[in-house]
């Protein structure tokens, strides 16, 4: 494996209320020196995290997803904030998003999306054994809780409103392990 590029120079080429570019001056090991511009993520990173009511109930979000301006279905998601850890940021998020805490949370994962120009962390976060709790959050409109069976994933994955790569992800991860607990 070839030793990573040297980086010569990073500048900040655009900055709004939520992005950030970067533009990174490379020198690659065999000599050439190249642009690549990224986009920064949180330095804390966000999570994502997978709430079940029992061993098959999901428990998703409908919310709208500016980005391909539609309602999306998905899992309850955050950024994580200064001096908080995954876990408590997991939990913090499923109050505020869907009304419910966990006495029982695993990180299942850490993911990225487009890692050749965004530089962005989610941690998956599996929540089990949930109990009844509202915090208030930052949500512009009160988000739809939808209840969905790991059993019936085949149809989540052809449904117009799911097609968050993350979500999907997530989905399969807590199937795969959830599966592997019950033949242990």
């Amino acid at each position: 494996m070839p030793n990573k590029p040297e980086i010569l120079e990073t500048k900040t080429i655009a900055k709004s209320r939520l992005f950030h570019i970067e533009q990174l001056d490379l020198r690659f090991s065999n000599g050439t020196e190249v642009q690549y511009e990224r986009l920064c993520g949180s330095s804390n990173g966000a999570v994502l995290i997978v709430p079940m009511l029992d061993d098959d109930t999901v428990l998703l979000i409908r919310e709208y997803a500016a980005g391909v301006d539609r309602y999306e279905l998905s899992l309850p998601k955050g950024r994580i904030e200064d001096n908080e850890a995954i876990v408590p940021a997991a939990n913090r998020e499923i109050m505020e998003e869907i009304g419910y805490g966990s006495n029982k949370l695993y990180h299942l994962a850490s993911l990225t999306v487009a890692p050749g120009y965004l530089s962005a962390t989610t941690h998956v976060v599996l929540a089990q054994d949930l109990y009844p709790e509202r915090r208030e959050g930052d949500e512009p409109e009160e988000l739809e809780v939808v209840e969905w069976k790991l059993s019936e994933l085949a149809s989540l994955l052809v449904h117009p409103e799911c097609t968050e790569a993350r979500t999907i992800a997530a989905l399969f991860m807590t199937r795969e392990r959830l599966q592997k607990e019950h033949s242990a």
